[in-house]
């Protein structure tokens, strides 16, 4: 028993030993590596319908606004084609004003 006696007098006293900040480290990682073995399953479980419910949303949002986007397009061709036949409009009307001013200027 002399043996043990002096192996334990040779180990530096548990306060010691517990305000290690080597040990205070190697605990608080195997407690943060415990926990999350146990809360990332949860979070999984838990986190999954969100981020279904967030990429739903992102794609109904995306079609929406391509639809928006469309009718839009589809206003500014129209407008584009009514200016078009106002400008053929105007020009046929000025041309037409030109001969009737030719004429008048003939007779």
């Amino acid at each position: 028993m002399p043996q043990i006696r002096e192996l334990l007098n040779q180990l530096p006293p548990v306060n010691e030993v517990l305000n290690n900040d080597i040990v205070k480290g190697v605990a608080i990682g195997a407690g943060v590596v415990a926990l999350a073995g146990l809360a990332l399953p949860a979070a999984y479980r838990a986190a999954r319908p969100v981020a279904r419910s967030t990429v739903k949303a992102a794609i109904l949002f995306s079609e929406k606004g391509r639809e928006i986007l469309a009718e839009a397009a589809e206003n500014l061709e129209d407008i584009v084609a009514e200016v078009k036949a106002e400008l053929a409009a105007g020009a046929a009307a000025g041309a037409s004003a030109a001969e009737h001013d030719g004429a008048e200027a003939v007779d």
